[in-house]
C-alpha cells in the first residue's frame, strides 16, 4: 500500500467520524401537528357524556349516605302469632301390664325362612328384621328364646323368661297363575 492511499484511507475516515459526530449533536423539533376540528355530533357526546359522569357521581354521593335496612320481625311462615306451648305434666304411670300382655307387646318378628340340613343335624335359618340368624337345637336366638327343636318344616322356641313355646313355620310357597 502508498503512502498517498494511506493518507487517503486516513483523511476519509476522520472527515466520516467528525460527520457522524455533527449528526449526533443535532436535536430535531418535534414538528406541531395540527388537530382536526370537532365536528357539532362530537361536541353534542362531549356534553352528554360530562352529563352522565356528573349523574354518577351524584348517585355516589347518595347511596353513600343511605339509610340501612332493618331487620325485619315478621315471621313469613306464621299467618297468626301464637303464645308459645307450654309443655303439659306427665301423666301418672298406669298399672304394669300384665306378663302375658307385655310378652305379647314385644314379641320380636322372627319368621322361619328355611331350613338346612347336613347328615342328622338340622340348622333353622330365622330372619329378625333385616338380620338372619342360623341356629341348631340348644341354642340361644334373640337374646330371648332357646331352639327345643328343629323340624324339617318348622322350629319350636321355648322363652327363656316365662318358659312358654312359640312355634315358626315354613310358609307354602305361592303359586302365581
Amino acid at each position: 500500500m502508498s503512502r498517498r492511499r494511506a493518507a487517503a484511507y486516513f483523511v476519509g475516515g476522520i472527515l466520516l467520524a467528525a460527520w457522524l459526530a455533527s449528526a449526533a449533536g443535532v436535536t430535531m423539533r418535534p414538528r406541531a401537528i395540527p388537530l382536526p376540528r370537532q365536528s357539532a355530533e362530537a361536541i353534542e357526546l362531549d356534553s352528554v357524556a360530562a352529563d352522565v359522569q356528573s349523574q354518577a357521581s351524584r348517585l355516589r354521593e347518595r347511596l353513600a349516605t343511605a339509610p340501612t335496612v332493618r331487620a325485619s320481625v315478621r315471621n313469613p311462615f306464621a299467618f297468626v302469632q301464637t303464645e308459645p306451648v307450654r309443655p303439659r305434666a306427665a301423666p301418672k304411670p298406669a298399672a304394669p301390664l300384665p306378663a302375658i300382655i307385655q310378652q305379647l307387646i314385644t314379641e320380636p318378628n322372627l319368621v322361619l325362612l328355611g331350613v338346612a340340613e347336613d347328615g342328622s343335624v338340622r340348622t333353622a335359618m330365622i330372619g329378625l328384621g333385616d338380620d338372619l340368624l342360623m341356629a341348631t337345637e340348644g341354642q340361644t336366638v334373640a337374646g330371648r328364646y332357646r331352639v327345643a327343636k328343629v323340624g324339617p318344616d318348622s322350629v319350636e322356641l321355648t322363652d327363656l323368661g316365662t318358659g312358654a313355646t312359640r312355634r315358626l313355620s315354613l310358609r307354602p310357597p305361592v303359586s302365581l297363575p
